[in-house]
């Protein structure tokens, strides 16, 4: 399977007229990883209670099990990436937590409680967004939302701009431990054409962010749903998507599903709004 959507994807941009570069992969599909490993390549150790929107989710299935991180946006919901969600029929959220699993507060949720982008497609990558409905939870110095940002009539490309990724996902590509603490790294956000000129139309469409990766810095397997939020606002414009099948440490941009282009579908599915 993890062939075929390399493959799948490399067709698809050269119908689109770009020879991919290294083609996009979810982070979770990367070659030789363990259920749970790592960290952000290269990034920063946080502190307790920096990201106190940052959730890490272990999902199950009858296939084995994977990690992946997610954002608090409201008491009673968690925004993830699609890919996290596909084939799960469970995961056990961690809130709280700057040690993996050392979480102020653990809760444990079927996938009857998932709700996966109907249109999410896992050749092209689209879509790539999830919706987890938890029972509600008490926000503290250390679990808290982020905010999303405000419905409007037009977005900002962020293009430029400073923005912070984190997560637990691996530390370089050849990372074969696992590590506990939660990493961070800030990058610059570059245009969707840039991105194309990598991964191709089909694939960093208008409703993706890509970020620049440079000094092998970058998200990696683990960061997988995790968010992106703009240092200037504070607010969630991301959730951790693709890397190059080329490795984390690549230098090739990594990719988002940009927020954005799903407010509407995060208001009609959760009624949550800014």
């Amino acid at each position: 399977m993890k062939v075929f959507v390399v493959l799948a994807l490399a067709i698809a941009a050269a119908s689109a007229g770009v020879v991919p570069q290294g083609a996009p992969m979810h982070p979770r599909d990367l070659p030789n990883v363990p259920s749970i490993e790592g960290r952000i390549t290269n990034g920063k150790t946080a502190y307790e209670g920096q990201f106190p929107y940052q959730v890490g989710l272990s999902f199950s299935s009858s296939g084995g099990s994977w990690w992946c991180g997610g954002s608090i946006i409201g008491n009673e919901y968690v925004l993830t990436a699609a890919h996290c969600t596909s084939g799960a029929s469970s995961v056990t959220i961690y809130y709280g937590a700057l040690v993996r699993t050392n979480a102020k507060l653990i809760q444990t949720i079927s996938s009857s409680n998932f709700k996966q982008h109907t249109s999410y497609n896992s050749n092209t990558l689209a879509n790539d967004i999830s919706l987890i409905k938890t029972p509600s939870v008490a926000f503290t110095a250390y679990i808290n939302k982020v905010l999303l940002p405000p419905i409007a009539s037009s977005y900002s490309t962020y293009a430029g701009q400073k923005a912070t990724a984190s997560g637990w996902g691996k530390t370089s590509d050849s990372a074969s431990g696992v590590t506990n603490t939660l990493q961070y790294q800030t990058f610059e956000v570059i245009s969707v054409a840039l991105c194309q000129s990598t991964y191709g139309s089909l694939v960093a469409s208008a409703k993706v962010i890509c970020i620049a990766t440079p000094n092998k810095s970058s998200t990696c397997q683990g960061d997988s749903g995790g968010p992106l939020v703009l240092d200037s606002t504070g607010r969630l414009i991301g959730v951790t998507s693709f890397v190059s099948s080329s490795g984390c440490q690549s230098g090739l941009p990594s990719g988002f599903t940009r927020v954005t282009s799903y407010l509407d579908w995060i208001k009609t599915n959760s009624g949550i709004s800014y």
